[in-house]
C-alpha cells in the first residue's frame, strides 16, 4: 500500500501539502507568536505596558501554548486532528483580530493566552498529520521542510511591523497580522483537510497497532530533558532580542529593527540545512552540532554586548532553533514509531512549558534589579544543560 501511494504521489502534490503546512505554521507561529517580539519595543514605547508587563503578556501566551500542546496529547488521533485543526485555526485568527480592539493589559494577556492555546494545538497537529502522510509515502525525510513556514513567518512579521510602524499605534499594530492571517489560514486548513491519511496504520493485517506503551522510558527521557533545555534556551532571544537592542544601542540604529530581520533571514533556510545535515550525518549527531551552535549564539549576546553580540545571537539562534525542533521530532518518532503524533504533542508540551518559564524568570530577574543582558545567561545555562543530555540519547535505527 505504501509503495503504491509513493508511486502515485507527484512532486506537485508533495509541494502543495508541504506548502499548506508551512502556511499554517506561518500563521500561528510567525504572525501569532513571534510577531510579538518585534512588536514589543513599539508597544512599550506606545505606553501600552512596560517591559515587565510585556514579559507577563509573553508568559500568558506561552502558558496557552503549553496547554494547547497538552490538549494535543489527548487529541492525537487522525480523526480528531481533522475535526479540531480548522476550529483552532479559526480561534487563533479571531483572537488576533480582537487584539486590535484593546489596550487593557488583562484583556491583552487573556487574548494572548487563547492565541497560545490555539497555536499549541495547531503547531502539533498540522506537522504530525503531514508527517504521517509522508511516512505512508516513504518521504518522512521531507517532513522538516514544513518548518520553512516559521522562518517565512518571521520575515513577514518583521516586514509587517516595520512597514506599519509609522502609521499605527498601540492596539492598531495588530491589524496587519490579523488581516494577512485570514486568507492564509483558510487556504492551509482547506488543503490539509483533504489529505489521505487513514485513522490507524497497522504494519500488516496481522500486526495490531500499539498505542499504549509509555512515552517516557530510558531511551526517550534524555531526549525530553535535552528538548526542555532547548526550549528555555532559545526563547529568551526569540522574545527579548529587539528589546535588548533597544537597551544597548542608540536611537535610530539599524539593528533596532535589524536584529529581527537577521533572525528571520537566518531561519528561512534552516529547515533545509538541518534536514540535509540530518540525512548526511544522522539526526542525532546533527542535533549535537545544532546545540553547540545555538549555545554559542546566546552566549554571544552575554559576552559581547553591543552590535556584534546581537548580530551573532540573531544569526546563530535563527539558524538553529527550527533544526532543534525537526531533528528532535524525527529522533523521537524513530524511538517510538508507533505513536508519532502523541509523542510529538508531549515534546511540544514540554517545550512549551520551558518557553513559559523563560519570560517568567526574566520578569523575576528584572523586578529583582537584574539586567536584560544578564538574564540571557539563563538561556546559556539551559542550552548547556540540554547539550549534556543529548549525549545520553541512544541511536535509533533511523536517526
Amino acid at each position: 500500500m505504501s509503495l503504491s501511494r509513493q508511486n502515485c504521489t507527484s512532486p506537485r502534490e508533495l509541494f502543495s501539502v508541504l506548502a499548506a503546512g508551512a502556511v499554517v505554521l506561518l500563521v500561528v507561529h510567525g504572525l501569532g507568536r513571534f510577531i510579538y517580539t518585534p512588536l514589543l519595543p513599539y508597544l512599550v514605547d506606545d505606553g501600552q505596558f512596560g517591559a515587565g508587563g510585556g514579559a507577563e503578556v509573553a508568559t500568558w501566551n506561552y502558558l496557552g501554548y503549553l496547554m494547547g500542546a497538552m490538549l494535543a496529547i489527548r487529541w492525537h488521533r487522525i480523526d480528531q486532528i481533522r475535526r479540531l485543526l480548522p476550529i483552532f485555526l479559526a480561534v487563533h485568527v479571531a483572537s488576533t483580530l480582537m487584539l486590535t480592539q484593546t489596550d487593557h493589559l488583562t484583556v491583552i494577556s487573556t487574548l494572548r493566552w487563547i492565541n497560545g492555546v490555539a497555536n499549541g494545538i495547531v503547531f502539533v497537529q498540522a506537522p504530525a498529520l503531514i508527517l504521517e502522510w509522508l511516512v505512508l509515502r516513504n518521504r518522512a525525510s521531507m517532513s522538516g521542510l514544513v518548518y520553512i513556514g516559521v522562518g517565512l513567518g518571521l520575515l513577514v512579521s518583521s516586514g509587517l511591523v516595520t512597514g506599519s510602524a509609522e502609521w499605527l499605534a498601540s492596539a492598531e499594530r495588530w491589524w496587519p497580522a490579523a488581516l494577512v492571517s485570514v486568507p492564509l489560514a483558510w487556504w492551509g486548513a482547506a488543503r490539509l483537510m483533504k489529505l489521505d491519511v487513514p485513522a490507524r496504520q497497522p504494519e500488516d493485517d496481522n500486526t495490531p497497532v500499539t498505542t499504549t506503551s509509555p512515552l517516557l522510558d530510558r531511551a526517550s527521557i534524555p531526549l525530553f530533558l535535552a528538548y526542555a533545555g532547548a526550549g528555555l534556551g532559545y526563547i529568551l532571544p526569540m522574545t527579548f532580542l529587539p528589546l535588548l537592542a533597544k537597551v544597548q544601542l542608540a536611537a535610530g540604529h539599524w539593528l533596532l529593527d535589524g536584529t529581527w530581520l537577521i533572525v528571520a533571514l537566518s531561519t528561512i533556510p534552516a529547515p533545509w540545512i538541518w534536514n540535509r545535515l540530518g540525512a548526511m550525518m544522522g539526526d542525532l549527531p546533527a542535533l549535537k552540532l545544532n546545540f553547540v551552535i545555538q549555545l554559542a549564539g546566546v552566549l554571544a549576546a552575554v559576552v559581547l554586548p553591543g552590535g556584534l553580540g546581537l548580530v551573532l545571537c540573531a544569526a546563530l539562534v535563527g539558524n538553529t532553533f527550527l533544526g532543534t525542533v525537526l531533528l528532535t521530532q524525527r529522533i523521537g518518532r524513530a524511538l517510538h514509531p508507533h505513536q508519532g503524533p502523541r509523542l510529538s504533542a508531549a515534546m511540544v508540551a514540554l517545550y512549551g512549558f520551558t518557553q513559559m518559564v523563560g519570560p517568567w524568570l526574566t520578569k523575576q530577574w528584572l523586578d529583582g534589579g537584574g539586567t536584560l543582558v544578564s538574564a540571557f545567561g539563563i538561556g546559556v545555562a539551559a542550552l548547556a544543560f540540554g547539550l549534556i543530555f543529548v549525549f545520553f540519547v541512544p541511536r535509533a535505527n533511523k536517526s
